[in-house]
């Protein structure tokens, strides 16, 4: 072979070789460059969970503002996200009742799954007192964020899930947006515990939309007698006699207020208004869906204080 084809071959292997690896740069580059995502299912946790991450990764968020976790659903797409996500963060404990299908096909697909409410020391119905709902003793109640102090555990557990599922987060980044966040939430729990130690003791006693209070009630030494739907799921409709049962525990506890979600129509808390010749009181609270960018609630920081205020109002007749 001649000095100048042994250079021209010489030549040729380069560029193969430069081609490829700047093929492969491209490659990884392409890889590298699309941000992981985490996908949780309710606004509430959404808002929490994107306070941990900060800009460590993209939050995407199933539930829309002032939807019902009940009864919400996922597009297509929305289920092909979750079974893509580096993490998938849901409430549980059977309250995204429409979703929960698409979250069991994420995990079977390996997506890592962190049901929040079943990590936080959940409470049951039939244990809160004589206003919960006899249908459902036993089973887990899943509105654990109205306690703050179960919602500041789940940020650090959300905060381990992150760091530990999602590559190229910063950890030292998350945890100090965990830490910073759980100062908040202590704050709150402390204005809170202000706020409903004003209530008189004989007036401590509530009456909701549907069961969603437990856990604040339990928390701040509240008593829950009953709800115009007796369940802890807004999908259930009470019977005339739960109606009756209820009026006639209202008026035993002096009770004159009932709180209603501000998301959902107040037809059932009208019609309790009825049976009880008018004397109650309507007040709207956010129970299950932050608000958007306009409304009371668009962040769990600002539900609480809402309806913390709302509470305290309404049972003291202010």
């Amino acid at each position: 072979m001649s000095a100048r084809a042994r250079t021209a071959r010489i030549r040729a292997l380069v560029l193969t070789v430069i081609s490829l690896v700047s093929l492969g740069t491209v490659s990884g580059c392409a890889r590298g460059d699309a941000p992981a995502r985490i996908v949780v299912t309710t606004n509430i946790l959404g808002d929490v969970t994107r306070e941990i991450v900060g800009g460590e990764a993209e939050v995407s968020v199933l539930m829309k503002a002032d939807a019902d976790p009940h009864s919400f659903g996922v597009s297509a797409v929305q289920a092909a996200e979750l079974e893509r996500a580096d993490l998938v963060v849901y409430n549980g404990l059977g309250l995204e009742e429409n979703v929960l299908r698409h979250v069991t096909a994420a995990r079977e697909s390996d997506v890592p799954v962190f049901e929040t409410g079943r990590a936080v020391d959940p409470l049951t119905f039939g244990t809160g007192g004589e206003g919960d709902p006899a249908a459902e003793a036993g089973r887990p109640d899943p509105h654990f964020w109205t306690d703050p102090d179960r919602m500041r555990t789940a940020v650090g557990l959300i905060a381990d899930q992150v760091v530990e599922h999602v590559d190229g987060v910063d950890e030292r980044t998350v945890r100090k947006n965990a830490e910073r966040y759980d100062a908040r939430l202590r704050d709150l729990t402390a204005w809170m515990e202000k706020s409903f130690a004003a209530i008189p003791e004989d007036r401590r006693s509530l009456v909701t939309n549907h069961h969603v209070f437990g856990y604040l009630a339990e928390r701040f030494g509240l008593r829950v007698i009953g709800a115009v739907i007796p369940s802890g799921t807004t999908l259930a409709s009470p019977s005339s006699s739960d109606l009756r049962s209820l009026v006639l525990a209202m008026e035993r506890a002096h009770v004159r207020t009932v709180f209603a979600d501000s998301s959902r129509p107040t037809r059932l808390s009208e019609v309790l208004r009825q049976e009880t010749g008018g004397r109650v009181r309507i007040v709207a609270l956010y129970s299950e869906s932050l608000t958007g960018s306009g409304g009371g609630a668009p962040t769990y920081l600002d539900m609480m204080r809402a309806n913390t205020g709302a509470i305290a109002d309404g049972l003291t007749g202010g």
